[in-house]
């Protein structure tokens, strides 16, 4: 482990903090420190015969990939190929990947070397993004895809719930618009109906229509939700080939 060799890198203690902030227990703590090795510290320090992460980023990505891809399979079966591409896209990415790294403050662990320390390379996207592949990888290869899949899905689930939030109000409501636009030449509206509840659990329900015409109804925490959930049911009504 680094911390053998010289005065400058991570104790033994931060990597045993670092687990806690994981909630994962290595059986070989020497591939989570392997995950937190940028490459500007190997370059620096060519005497230590040491490995990069990039390795690690590489099977971290698709690791990633593929629970991501598994949950959105899962847990929201009415999601198209389309829109399950989408959705992973955004898990998945840079920005998503650095936010999931500053939430647990992997950039505190990173072995830099001393230009990109300097530099702001702790706080810089792309390496936040890359140690958080890499973490996920040697996660995968010490404790299996069990853990891994735990971990990722428990790290990504408010990330998660938001980009399906929104994915889903952005879909539904321009496929209707789009599809009512063509046949009627006109837009849908949508109404509240009703808002019950307290206002730590509200829960709203809103009709959209077309004139007088009730073309579907949805219920929701949001009225955003409520909204994508009416134009979803009027698509099913509508268009025959939809599928929720």
């Amino acid at each position: 482990m680094l911390n053998q060799f010289s005065g400058g890198e991570l104790a033994l203690a931060d990597l045993v903090a670092l687990q806690k902030v994981l909630g994962v227990s290595f059986s070989d703590p020497s591939l989570l420190e392997q995950a937190l090795i940028h490459s500007s510290y190997v370059n620096e320090n060519p005497g230590l015969s040491l490995v990069s992460n990039e390795r690690l980023e590489f099977l971290g990505d698709a690791v990633l990939g593929m629970v991501v891809a598994e949950g959105l399979y899962q847990t929201l079966p009415y999601l198209t190929e389309g829109q399950m591409t989408r959705f992973r896209a955004a898990l998945v990415c840079r920005e998503a990947l650095a936010r999931m790294a500053r939430a647990i403050k992997l950039g505190d662990y990173l072995y830099l070397g001393k230009g990109e320390d300097v530099g702001g390379g702790r706080r810089r996207l792309v390496n936040l993004a890359g140690v958080m592949e890499a973490v996920v990888a040697a996660i995968f290869l010490d404790r299996g895809l069990t853990i891994v899949r735990d971990f990722i899905l428990k790290l990504l689930a408010l990330e998660m719930e938001k980009v399906i939030s929104q994915g889903a109000v952005v879909d539904y409501k321009s496929e209707l618009q789009e599809l009512l636009q063509a046949r009627e030449q006109q837009s849908p509206a949508y109404h509240l109906i009703e808002a019950i509840g307290p206002d730590h659990d509200r829960r709203f329900t809103v009709e959209v229509g077309l004139g007088d015409r009730v073309l579907g109804r949805g219920s929701g925490k949001s009225k955003k939700a409520a909204e994508s959930e009416a134009a979803c049911s009027a698509l099913v009504k509508l268009s025959p080939s939809f599928t929720a």
